[in-house]
């Protein structure tokens, strides 16, 4: 059509009614874009809660002008390290949560009370360590509250944050972690302490980590094999780099938050 307007003569182009209706379509095309384009912008940014555009998130970081991070454990397999991990936070009076499944609750009754008594946050890892997205509502739900009401029956607490394991989840997982009452954490610095790859490793990993920053969730394990070794070392760098620590429902807002595309947890802003 483009060469059919090059074709009509310079002084008659102004005059012609073809050119006309081009230039309409074209404007009208172009308006629709942009309607459409802005609505998309205004569902992204007004997304609040969990949720961001159609997608619910777990928090993955917060954000937050406290140089501030949240050291987190995994407990799944073993716990023979556990005492001597709980001796380090002792010494470097540094206070952290502890993710469970149900049959670690079940092996290890009695350091689940020493981590409850030391002050440390109990979190929920699920019964049977599944992929959560696989399972019905039901069973999502039934994962959760398993070993919400082990945890209650041994220490009276009612634990408050979840993490799925292998960080598997969808919408309906988040659904599921809400109807328990539960908020959905995840992590923004994994130490890879699962991989074995020894203590300086874990240290390098998670002090030089491209997202490590004020209000990070920093993941462990337990049970990994240089955990415990490169414990107090790490714990020494972050507070060099001037971190402080804090429990994971010390860091994580309550209520009135958004999340970003990134899984940031932000509080929304006053009106």
């Amino acid at each position: 059509m483009w060469d059919k307007i090059k074709q009509i003569p310079r002084m008659e182009i102004f005059h012609n009614r073809t050119f006309y209706k081009v230039v309409s379509i074209a404007v009208l095309i172009a308006g629709i874009g942009v309607c459409l384009y802005a609505g998309f912008r205004e569902e992204e940014v007004v997304a609040a809660g969990n949720m961001y555009g159609d997608r619910k998130l777990p928090i993955y970081c917060v954000e937050t002008e406290e140089k501030v991070v949240a050291l987190s454990f995994d407990a799944a397999w073993g716990n023979e390290d556990t005492q001597e991990i709980l001796d380090i936070l002792e010494r470097q009076d540094v206070k952290v949560t502890f993710f469970m499944t149900g049959g670690w609750v079940e092996a290890y009754p009695e350091d689940v009370k020493k981590i409850y008594e030391a002050g440390h946050e109990l979190g929920n890892h699920s019964e049977n360590h599944l992929n959560m997205s696989e399972l019905s509502m039901s069973e999502i739900e039934e994962e959760i509250m398993l070993v919400h009401n082990k945890v209650k029956e041994l220490t009276g607490y009612d634990m408050q944050v979840f993490r799925t394991p292998y960080g598997d989840y969808d919408n309906d997982v988040i659904t599921g972690v809400e109807n328990c009452g539960y908020y959905a954490i995840q992590w923004d610095v994994d130490s890879l302490d699962w991989k074995d790859y020894g203590c300086e490793s874990i240290i390098k990993t998670v002090t030089c980590h491209k997202n490590l920053g004020c209000g990070s969730i920093i993941l462990c394990h337990n049970g990994a094999k240089y955990t415990a070794d490169a414990l107090e070392e790490l714990i020494i760098a972050l507070k060099e780099q001037g971190y402080s620590f804090v429990k994971m429902s010390d860091l994580i807002y309550k209520e009135d938050y958004r999340m970003d595309v990134t899984g940031r947890q932000c509080p929304c802003e006053e009106e």
